[in-house]
């Protein structure tokens, strides 16, 4: 695409967070005592602490920066079931039993979210949808046919289709399931915080934890030395802080995808659409100043690999280009997701040792309905009470055939980047970048990285990640550094942006 006719904003900005006044919470200054300590402040760590603290449990939620500004903050917010092609994959894999447990409890998590903004009137945009997998490919019409098959096995209220509702966007075969939704994520949550305090529960903001002391009453560790002692932890921190031995930083991949916010001058007659062969394109709509602002999505790929991440921007911009007459393009940002090597959840505890240390990640880009049953779950461990998704989604589970497969090639790829990134050393001197330009160089005959703001300042980082010693690549389109091994990522002056890494990139002056 020419440069001269792009739209797209200079930075990424996600809409959610422009759109809303969130409530602000103090740092964490003394020691507490709490019944759970809640590591975390996005969907999951705000649906536990909702609903315990309607039980009466005392709540205290930390978080590392601000709540809701990491993926709950950078969502596409379809509350869904439809999860891609999967129910026919989740057949295969775990049995019928099992892959109708996992569609039930997305179903529960929609009914939790319909009943609480319902219960407490909460004004976030929500509109019931239907959610469509399409298709402009031959090869995918039979997996369309085959997932429609399990649709039906499983009591889905699906429908296939020889078009959809979008009249500007020509298909072959699409997949429907009816009655799904979609709101303003931070709009929902930023209520629900006021729900939990008024319970009497806390939230502290800028408070990194960076241990927890096991035992029967386990203490979570704060990086300012403060204590949270409690009887339960909650780690729902996206990817788990401490990594308790379960080795969860080798049993899940980061992907990162790309939004663009887009007016259009063609009325969206709604629905929400998920392509089903790659790259995907996704697409919704959510109401901005009286007008349908247009969330094109998809162009996912591997954190810290693959092509400048510009260019997946630049990619949706010319799809969007293509398929509407685009009005303007106001915003631009990108999330990362975690997926486990199964697809399924990890949600319970954090190892078969830690009886009240819990944990919930690797929601598989379906974070409103997978991250609200983590929330649910793990409030309903802390009860003692039952829950039927307990075994399906333990951490603990290991399916032999379909996860040493995975584990091997998530590794393999680990390793070949570990050693790639030790190979390689910048051919470019931090003098040499040009004003907004951050790459790899050479400084003292040694691998680093620079960015040069639009003031001209430097910004010079070692580029081994904090986490594992991998060399952290330079994120273009977002202008962060982020780790090709495990999906660290690092702000362009190296403070840490996305765990598991604990520890900035250190600065060189």
């Amino acid at each position: 695409m020419d440069q001269s006719e792009s739209k797209l904003p200079q930075m990424p900005e996600p809409y959610w967070r422009s759109s809303v006044d969130l409530q602000s919470f103090p740092k964490l200054t003394s020691d507490q005592n709490v019944d759970v300590a809640i590591v975390g402040g996005g969907i999951t760590g705000i649906t536990a602490a909702y609903k315990l603290s309607k039980e009466g449990v005392k709540v205290a939620l930390i978080d590392a920066g601000t709540i809701l500004n990491g993926t709950t903050g950078h969502t596409t917010a379809k509350i869904t079931s439809q999860h891609g092609l999967i129910y026919d994959q989740f057949i295969s894999d775990f049995g019928e039993e099992n892959a109708k447990l996992y569609y039930e409890s997305t179903a529960q998590a929609l009914e939790f979210i319909r009943e609480t903004i319902h219960e407490n009137n909460i004004d976030c945009d929500l509109t019931e949808e239907d959610a469509y997998i399409y298709t402009n490919s031959d090869d995918y019409i039979s997996k369309l046919e085959k997932e429609f098959a399990a649709y039906q096995k499983l009591g889905i209220n699906g429908e296939l289709h020889d078009s959809i509702p979008l009249p500007f966007l020509k298909v072959k075969r699409a997949l429907s399931i009816k009655k799904q939704a979609q709101y303003h994520p931070l709009k929902y949550l930023n209520h629900l915080t006021k729900i939990i305090t008024d319970n009497g529960g806390s939230i502290y903001e800028n408070t990194t934890a960076v241990d927890i002391e096991n035992g029967p009453k386990p203490t979570v560790i704060t990086r300012d030395g403060f204590k949270l002692n409690c009887n339960y932890v909650i780690v729902a921190s996206h990817f788990p802080f401490n990594d308790f031995t379960g080795a969860y930083f080798a049993r899940m991949y980061a992907d990162r995808s790309y939004i663009l916010g887009v007016t259009v001058e063609e009325e969206f007659p709604g629905g929400m659409y998920l392509s089903a062969e790659s790259p995907t394109r996704s697409l919704r709509y959510t109401e901005m100043n009286g007008e349908k602002l247009i969330l094109v999505s998809g162009e996912s790929h591997k954190t810290g690999q693959g092509i400048s991440t510009i260019k997946h921007y630049e990619a949706l911009e010319q799809f969007s280009k293509d398929t509407f007459k685009v009005k303007e393009i106001p915003y631009r940002w990108s999330a990362q997701d975690y997926t486990t090597l199964d697809k399924l959840p990890y949600i319970g505890h954090a190892t078969s040792i830690h009886e009240n240390i819990l944990i919930g990640t690797g929601y598989f880009k379906w974070g409103m309905t997978n991250g609200t049953t983590a929330g649910l779950l793990l409030s309903d461990i802390v009860l003692n009470r039952e829950n039927r998704y307990k075994d399906l989604f333990s951490p603990q589970r290991f399916n032999a055939d379909k996860s040493i497969t995975k584990f091997v090639s998530i590794n393999a790829d680990v390793a070949k980047h570990l050693i790639k990134g030790k190979l390689e050393n910048g051919n470019k001197s931090p003098e040499d970048l040009a004003v907004g330009e951050g790459s790899v160089v050479s400084v003292n005959g040694k691998r680093a990285g620079a960015f040069k703001n639009n003031d001209g300042e430097l910004f010079v980082v070692d580029t081994t990640c904090t986490h594992m010693g991998c060399e952290v690549e330079w994120n273009s389109g977002d202008c962060t550094w982020d780790c090709p091994c495990h999906g660290s990522r690092f702000s362009f002056e190296g403070e840490v942006v996305e765990g598991p890494a604990k520890k900035p990139l250190k600065r060189i002056e």
